[in-house]
């Protein structure tokens, strides 16, 4: 753990033990934010869930893939009328990876356990601006399945885009400022510490395949940008709910969280491909729309992004990379067919604006998903989630069941099935197909 992670954890523990606080549930508006209450209150109980997951990999070579136990608590609190809290914190133990010689060392080091923070902040008002400062998520969109506009999120790819969205995101380090006036509201953010994806180590089940060459391949260390303030984050967002439209846009400057892998050529007999992840600076301008149409609700989000790099097959170029601005978008439709059962179907794509004919991907790669949920019995309940590419047959399909066994008491099973060419989006992880199941308790 960082020195400042340690630092912050500790002095938030203490504020937490030392004021007897107490925390609203509610964020989402200035007004619940900051309602009059007693100062110096504190939650008398300690909130969050514990869960065991466990997964079985059938795809070639069969094995276990996680045996896993996690514990995430956080409280909340308030230190007068104009000051909240919250602290958070997450244990992970896989006894997969402390047992099984299947996956390599570093692996095993990297995936046995983990301590996280989770969301630990302060809320502060400030006349009519709000403050959050501290470790906080940020989610400016959200979409079934894939992230779009989703930008100052980190992620935790170590699964793919398996785990629930609240599980995967990494929260950032943040000050935000917010400013609500009638129907508008406006968002400054700045990240002098940012948090970039986690991709695990080379030989794990969902560490992203390069393009290889005739020697081979190897993956030498991320190359992380230094802690410094010209290395910040920044981004501005500003939304509105107008004749009930619910709309935003925002601009967002960042070291991207996304890696992007950078190739060297070894010289020798049969050349090896050596690939090093890195993290560009990018800039993104986007928007997201919602609005209830009686019969569907309708969502869409968009997103420009300038800066990025993506790989090419041609040899002669160098670090196997070119620059294309991209145009990424999603619209999708929630239906509502029978009482306690929905229907979502979305419709995707990204445009390259300077494509490259040695690009693994087309000029437009188009893609749709359909999602189906609902009530089978009162205690238990189906899913069934299918993302696919329209321009080859690249597909995840995701079914599962719910079984809630009390108040706090969830059981869930299901399966995990990829299927696609060897570097595309899903076929990349084909022989990663798995089954598997979830017991959780909250509290």
């Amino acid at each position: 753990m960082r020195v400042e992670t340690r630092i912050a954890w500790v002095a938030l523990v203490v504020a937490a033990s030392c004021c007897p606080c107490h925390a609203d549930e509610g964020s989402a508006s200035r007004e619940s934010l900051f309602e009059d209450q007693p100062a110096l209150k504190l939650d008398a109980d300690w909130k969050g869930f514990a869960q065991m997951e466990i997964a079985r990999t059938v795809g070639e070579p069969v094995h276990w893939s996680k045996a896993r136990m996690v514990l995430e608590l956080n409280r909340q609190g308030s230190l007068g009328e104009n000051v909240k809290w919250k602290i958070g914190g997450r244990l992970d133990y896989d006894g997969v990876y402390e047992r099984s010689s299947y996956y390599p060392q570093p692996v095993r080091q990297d995936q046995r356990a983990e301590f996280q923070l989770r969301e630990n902040y302060l809320d502060l008002a400030a006349g009519e601006v709000d403050l959050r400062l501290g470790r906080q998520h940020v989610v400016w969109g959200e979409m079934v399945g894939l992230f779009f506009a989703d930008v100052v999120s980190a992620k935790d790819m170590r699964e793919f885009l398996l785990p629930e969205f609240e599980v995967l995101r990494i929260p950032q380090w943040a000050a935000r400022a917010e400013y609500f006036k009638n129907d508008w509201h406006a968002e400054a953010l700045w990240i002098p510490l940012p948090s970039f994806d986690n991709l695990g180590k080379p030989g794990a089940d969902f560490f992203p395949p390069q393009l290889p060459g005739p020697g081979g391949t190897l993956i030498r260390g991320e190359a992380k940008p230094n802690r410094s303030l010209g290395n910040s984050n920044y981004g501005l967002r500003l939304s509105t709910l107008q004749s009930g439209w619910d709309v935003s846009g925002f601009y967002y400057h960042s070291l991207d969280a996304t890696a992007t892998f950078y190739r060297d050529i070894v010289a020798g007999p049969a050349p090896t491909f050596a690939y090093r992840p890195r993290h560009d600076t990018i800039d993104q301008a986007g928007a997201t729309l919602a609005k209830d149409l009686d019969w569907a609700v309708l969502k869409g989000e968009a997103v420009f992004t300038d800066g990025r790099k993506f790989g090419v097959t041609r040899l002669t170029q160098p670090d196997g990379l070119v620059a294309s601005r991209t145009l990424d978008y999603a619209l999708g439709l929630d239906f509502t067919p029978a009482p306690d059962t929905r229907f979502n179907v979305q419709f995707f794509q990204r445009v390259f604006a300077d494509h490259d004919p040695d690009m693994l991907s087309d000029r437009q790669e188009s893609g749709a998903s359909l999602l189906l949920e609902g009530k089978l019995t009162p205690s238990l309940e189906g899913r069934l989630l299918l993302i696919s590419s329209l321009n080859r047959r690249d597909y995840l399909f995701r079914p599962r069941l719910v079984w809630n066994l009390g108040q706090n008491w969830r059981l869930m099973g299901g399966a995990d099935i990829f299927h696609g060419p060897p570097l595309a989006l899903f076929g990349r992880y084909e022989q990663q197909d798995r089954l598997w199941t979830e017991l959780r308790l909250s509290f």
